[in-house]
C-alpha cells in the first residue's frame, strides 16, 4: 500500500494521506484524500485561546463545528466566536453542534465577547451564533451589542457577523445592520434542490433575499454567503447558486468541502478536487465577485480578515454607548428602556 507523507509548518503537523481509490462515479470510498488530511495542532498559542474562551465561558463555532483549520487560525491568533450558547434549534443534516432546547441568553455575553477581543489583540473579529428560534428576534441584539463591545475595547477592529436567517424578521436584520458589521455574512450552504435534507428548517430564497435586503439596509458593509461541495449537486447548480449570489448583491462568495462531522450526519457523496475548486474560483470572478474563496478546507471564516480590508469602515462611532439595557430581567432597546414596566 502506498504510504503518505508528513510534514511540519509553524502551525503543527500535516499528515498527507494517499488519494483512495475512485469507485468510477466521482464518489471516494475510503480514507480521504491528501488534501484533506489535516490534523490541527497543539501550539502553546492554540493552548493560550482555549484557555482564554474556557475562562471567558464562551464558545467557538471553530471547536463546536470542528473545523478543519482550527491549527492555522488559532496559531495565527483568530477565532470564530460562537454566540447564544452551544445548542442550536435547528437541525441541520451538516452540522456538527447539537440540537435541543437552549439555556437563556446571558446579557453579559457580549462584554465578555469584546473583551476576549481586547485580550487576543485581534484586528478582525468574527461572529456567529447557533439558531434561536424561541427569541423573538433571533438574538440579533447579541450580534449588536456584541459589535459595540468590540468597538469599545479594541477601536480598529473590524467585524464580520455569519448570521442565522432570523425567520426572515427584516427588523431583526436591522438591528445587526444598525452596528455597522464590515461583513453581513449568512450562509447559503447548498443548492435549492438539497434543502429539504441538508437545512430542512431554511428557505432558499428566504437567504437570498436577506442578503438582498441587508444590502439594501447599508450600502458599505461587504455581504457574504457560501456553499459546501460534495452533498450530490451538480456543477451546473453550483453555477446557478452563483449566479442568484450575483443577482441578489453578494460581494464574496466560499466554496469548500463538506467533511461527515459523524455517521449520524448527511454522507459525503463526492470529493472535489483542488483543480476543480481553482475552476469554480475562476467561474465566481468571473461573475463579478469581489473576492472569491474556494478549496477544499475553506470555510465561511478562512481568510476573513483579508476580505475585510476590501472597504474602509469609518462611519460608526467607537465611543457609542450600548444601545440596550436591561430592565428586570429583560434587555431591550434604549428607546423603549425609557417607558414604564407594565405591571
Amino acid at each position: 500500500m502506498e504510504q503518505g507523507s508528513t510534514s511540519v509548518n509553524e502551525y503543527g503537523t500535516i499528515r498527507l494521506d494517499p488519494t483512495p481509490m475512485d469507485d468510477g462515479h466521482g464518489l471516494t470510498r475510503g480514507r480521504r484524500p491528501e488534501w484533506l488530511r489535516v490534523r490541527p495542532a497543539d501550539s502553546p498559542r492554540y493552548r493560550e485561546l482555549r484557555g482564554l474562551f474556557r475562562g471567558k465561558h464562551l464558545h467557538t463555532v471553530c471547536e463546536e463545528a470542528m473545523c478543519p483549520n482550527i491549527g492555522e487560525c488559532w496559531g495565527r491568533g483568530t477565532a470564530t466566536f460562537l454566540l447564544m450558547g452551544d445548542t442550536c434549534t435547528r437541525s441541520c443534516g451538516f452540522c456538527k453542534i447539537k440540537t435541543g432546547r437552549p439555556s437563556l441568553l446571558d446579557p453579559d455575553e457580549p462584554r465578555r465577547v469584546g473583551e476576549s477581543v481586547a485580550a487576543m489583540r485581534l484586528s478582525h473579529a468574527v461572529l456567529t451564533s447557533v439558531n434561536r428560534d424561541e427569541q423573538a428576534d433571533g438574538g440579533a441584539w447579541i450580534f449588536a451589542e456584541s459589535i459595540h463591545w468590540i468597538r469599545q475595547l479594541q477601536p480598529g477592529c473590524t467585524v464580520e457577523v455569519l448570521i442565522p436567517d432570523f425567520k426572515g424578521d427584516a427588523r431583526a436584520l436591522q438591528t445587526v445592520m444598525d452596528a455597522k458589521p464590515e461583513i453581513l455574512n449568512h450562509n447559503t450552504e447548498t443548492v435549492p434542490r438539497l434543502y429539504r435534507t441538508v437545512r430542512p428548517q431554511a428557505k432558499y430564497m428566504r437567504s437570498m433575499e436577506l442578503l438582498q435586503r441587508a444590502k439594501h439596509m447599508d450600502s458599505l458593509s461587504l455581504s457574504k454567503s457560501g456553499i459546501m461541495l460534495g452533498l450530490g449537486e451538480t456543477w451546473d447548480e453550483i453555477l446557478t447558486v452563483m449566479d442568484d449570489l450575483r443577482a441578489h448583491g453578494v460581494d464574496i462568495m466560499t466554496m469548500g468541502q463538506y467533511l461527515q462531522p459523524d455517521r449520524f450526519h448527511l454522507p459525503i457523496q463526492r470529493y472535489y478536487t483542488p483543480d476543480e475548486f481553482a475552476r469554480l474560483k475562476e467561474e465566481g470572478q468571473a461573475r463579478g465577485f469581489r473576492w472569491v474563496e474556494s478549496g477544499p478546507l475553506v470555510r465561511s471564516s478562512y481568510h476573513a480578515d483579508g476580505q475585510a480590508h476590501l472597504i474602509a469602515r469609518d462611519d460608526f462611532n467607537a465611543g457609542k454607548r450600548s444601545q440596550f439595557e436591561t430592565v428586570g430581567n429583560d434587555v431591550i432597546p434604549l428607546a423603549a428602556a425609557s417607558q414604564p414596566v407594565p405591571n
